[in-house]
């Protein structure tokens, strides 16, 4: 509560936080429009592999043209500026950067920023959640040792979710379960690129004139942005997946704590401290009553008869028991809050939210049979879609990660709804992404041995 606070004060130094933005897509450039207004803040590079579209982001958020420079970065420092650029790296090592932030949204590239963000002894908060769910959780384990912060990103469901359940936790309350609200019918994790639109109710000619790219856009539809998401929430909770992934059942506000609570007791959920996506639409296609589209969600239960009581008294909507209620935030502004994430980690040291564990995985899964020889197109695309799996059964079976499931090629014949191995496809395996994967897999196997 008193992040304000510090800002004004780095501000009043004349040492303003110093951030470094990797990627300048819509959500880096969300958070370009609100960190011009924060005073304590100066963004002092924005990396991007299209610099011309970076200086465009900036100008269109409006950044005063005289801000943006393209020379070298030592003179953006010098005159406060912003400088823009395709090299990432040498943002990364200038000395006078406190914060990375990764926007990219490709996880190998978000690996490696992390690396060199924590070798240089910056902070860095990864937006990139496809790499977070890859390796975040050894990445996390390497800035701790570094001394620095990995964080997860504020305004993104993932870190909003962990909020909430902090918070619950910090209250003393146990978490039933937790996560996110999304347009879901079963149909969609067979959607493709070319059928997206229609469930959007736009033309494909629409899209094309918003900008919209068609297959990051079948991410979120088709279920594999909800597993991302989840597994990221998993892994930085200690909260965990049921054994078959998400169930996406219909669910409003008001039903939160009668749906998401033990099947004992008359609800869904497979054990106490899940993670689940509950979805806008019925199973028949109509809206759900005050649905959750947009919002996060814990679930929380009343440890005693005296708490249970308090709930009555102050107007908590709970379920037919009395004993579950729940706690519920109806939008995310993604980077429009992000400088909660880069204040956080510059002034207090403290991330919103970071893995701890590796307990949730979102393992590629095939959306029709797929044949030897085919390559797969990954995220959003027309051959696999992301589902979430407990991360010791991904462990067990070999699981592909869906941040790996991109340009490579079938060893072998995989049928519809099967979950891929590494053995199914060909994979570089001197890639630094698949690398840190498989370092990762083998310290977390190594736990699992251990607690067996």
């Amino acid at each position: 509560m008193n992040l304000h606070k510090l800002l004004l004060e780095r501000d009043a130094t004349g040492k303003p936080l110093r951030v470094g933005l990797i990627g300048a897509g819509k959500f880096g450039s969300m958070f370009l429009a609100q960190a011009r207004r924060t005073r304590g803040l100066h963004v002092l590079g924005v990396a991007d592999l299209d610099p011309a579209r970076a200086r465009a982001a900036l100008a269109n958020v409006g950044w005063p043209a005289e801000q943006i420079s393209a020379r070298l970065l030592s003179e953006a420092v010098e005159r406060g500026a912003t400088w823009v650029g395709d090299d990432a790296k040498t943002l990364i090592a200038h000395p006078a950067l406190d914060v990375v932030i990764d926007a990219t949204g490709h996880p190998a590239a978000g690996i490696a920023h992390a690396l060199a963000a924590i070798q240089h002894g910056k902070h860095i908060v990864m937006v990139n959640v496809e790499a977070d769910v890859l390796a975040g959780p050894l990445l996390a384990a390497r800035a701790r040792k570094a001394g620095v912060v990995y964080s997860l990103a504020y305004g993104d469901q993932p870190a909003l979710i962990a909020e909430q359940v902090d918070w619950a936790r910090a209250c003393g309350f146990d978490v039933v379960a937790a996560g996110k609200g999304t347009k879901y019918l079963p149909t969609y994790h067979q959607s493709t690129p070319e059928t997206v639109w229609g469930h959007y109710g736009l033309t494909a000619e629409q899209a094309r004139q918003g900008g919209m790219n068609p297959q990051m856009f079948n991410s979120f539809l088709d279920g594999t942005k909800s597993a991302i998401e989840m597994a990221a929430v998993a892994n930085a909770t200690g909260l965990t997946p049921a054994p078959g992934g998400l169930s996406f059942p219909p669910c409003g506000v008001d039903d939160l704590p009668s749906i998401l609570r033990p099947k004992s007791e008359g609800g869904m959920l497979d054990h106490k401290g899940q993670v689940e996506v509950i979805s806008s639409l019925q199973r028949d296609g109509k809206p759900v009553f005050r649905d959750l589209r947009w919002g996060v969600y814990v679930v929380f239960e009343a440890p005693s008869d005296y708490v249970k009581r308090c709930f009555a008294e102050y107007g908590l909507v709970t379920d037919p028991s009395g004993h579950y209620t729940a706690l519920y935030k109806p939008f995310h502004l993604i980077g429009l809050e992000l400088g909660i994430s880069v204040a956080s980690a510059g002034l207090r040291g403290e991330a919103t939210g970071a893995p701890t564990g590796f307990r949730g995985d979102a393992v590629a899964t095939a959306k029709r049979d797929l044949q030897e020889g085919e390559m797969l197109d990954g995220e959003g695309g027309f051959t696999v879609w992301g589902k979430l799996m407990p991360a010791s059964d991904s462990l067990r079976i070999g699981g592909l990660p869906i941040g790996l499931a991109h340009h490579v090629k079938l060893r072998r014949v995989v049928k519809a709804g099967a979950a891929l191995t590494s053995g199914d496809v060909v994979i570089d395996e001197s890639s630094e992404a698949v690398r840190i994967r498989r370092e990762m897999e083998a310290m977390f196997r190594s736990e699992l041995a251990a607690a067996e």
